[in-house]
């Protein structure tokens, strides 16, 4: 399994997303799940995948062949107007893949199945924030939804409902969803580090950071244990039941 965020905040897209797959308790390695593909200063556009892993690997395969040589019948994300469209692309080629693997058709419940999430800015247009599901529908986020998550969402979501904000710096964005991983960390065997994180300025159309959070990371760690800390603190201040 895995857990990826992707937040929409007014200063650009924050990514990050674990490492780690699993086919069972005896094999478990680490992969890459975070790709991107940019032309600095015209556009820059981010790619989050959970799920199947030759369906994700797959996928990411086809839109790098296809950036590299296009063609009428198999459009570029690099020539796409719009990221719409960049989404539309992507989502297709991710129906075929999941009908490739699976004759009876792509479907969220599929062994075969993947859920993207996809960000990035194309010169002259806003930041755009999409979750493309296995039937190669999907849908944007608003100000009302401004954040994405995919694969174990449950641990990590509380704390992105209760503190996100718009208006949030780039640094206190990296510091909610380090909480946020944390809590899935701790929770879910299949979600751990290393983490990468991205982040995409507004009206840069590049990658501005990158980070990989290492087992061990000085940062993390004293995130994990300060939220600990705090949690423990806010406990006990609350009031005491009376029977």
């Amino acid at each position: 399994m895995t857990y990826c965020v992707g937040l929409r905040l007014n200063k650009g897209l924050v990514f990050m997303t674990d490492t780690r797959t699993n086919a069972g308790v005896d094999d478990i390695s680490q992969v890459r799940k975070m790709n991107s593909w940019e032309v600095p200063g015209e556009r820059v556009i981010t790619l989050l995948s959970a799920g199947n892993l030759a369906t994700t690997q797959a996928v990411v395969s086809l839109v790098d062949e296809r950036s590299k040589a296009p063609g009428d019948r198999s459009p570029s994300i690099l020539k796409a107007p719009s990221m719409f469209q960049v989404a539309t692309i992507i989502g297709n080629i991710l129906r075929d893949v999941v009908r490739h693997f699976e004759p009876s058709g792509p479907a969220a419940e599929s062994l075969f199945g993947a859920t993207l999430i996809l960000g990035g800015q194309i010169k002259g247009s806003e930041p755009r924030l999409f979750l493309i599901y296995p039937e190669g529908n999907f849908i944007e986020s608003s100000d009302d939804n401004p954040f994405f998550q995919s694969g174990e969402t449950k641990y990590g979501r509380p704390i992105l409902v209760r503190a996100l904000e718009p208006d949030m710096s780039f640094e206190e964005a990296v510091k909610l969803l380090c909480v946020s991983f944390d809590s899935t960390i701790r929770a879910n065997l299949s979600v751990d580090l290393p983490i990468d994180l991205q982040v995409q300025a507004v009206d840069e159309c590049r990658i501005t950071h990158q980070h990989r959070f290492e087992r061990g990371d000085a940062y993390f760690r004293d995130v994990s244990k300060g939220w600990s800390d705090a949690l423990r603190a806010a406990f006990s201040a609350l009031p005491d039941f009376k029977f």
